[in-house]
Formats: structure tokens, sequence, C-alpha cells
């Protein structure tokens, strides 16, 4: 369920937008998005669990906030950020 360091730091170098950035919205989205999949496949074979998936909600919510911010700073980036993740709105 939860990201490797070996993946989080792909994440980190793919969506960086200059050497050394980790706490960039892109990053943080991207790394969130990684979390939301990772979930979305736990809750396939675990119907049930509802403390997860209250966590997932948390997620999800967290990464809207960042979008909204995104876009609200540059429309460019907000799409180009959606399209690269995969994200549909």
């Amino acid at each position: 369920m939860s990201i490797t360091a070996e993946r989080k730091s792909e994440l980190i170098k793919e969506f960086a937008r200059e050497g050394g950035d980790t706490g960039s919205p892109e990053v943080q989205i991207a790394i969130l998005t990684e979390r939301i999949v990772n979930l979305t496949e736990h809750f396939k074979t675990h119907k049930k669990d509802n403390h997860s998936r209250r966590g997932l909600l948390m997620l999800v919510s967290k990464r809207r906030s960042l979008l909204d911010y995104v876009r609200g700073k540059d429309e460019s980036r907000y799409r180009e950020l959606i399209q690269r993740l995969g994200i549909r709105r």
C-alpha cells in the first residue's frame, strides 16, 4: 500500500522543476497520485477496509487542493501535469 523509496525518488526526478526539488506541487501531486493508485488496487481485494478508505479520501482531497493551487498559478502547468499523470478532470 505504501510507496517504496526507489519509486518515490523516481517520481521526484521525473516531476521536479529543477535539481533537488522535492516540495513543488508537481512532485507532491505525483507522489499522492501514486499512493492513490496503490490504495485503489488494495481495495479491489479488500472491499471492507473502511479505515484505509478514509485515508484514500483524505489523499484525494489533498491532491485536489494542490491541483487547484497549480491551476490558479499557471493553467498550462496544470494541463500538462494532469496529462502526464493521466488524471481526468
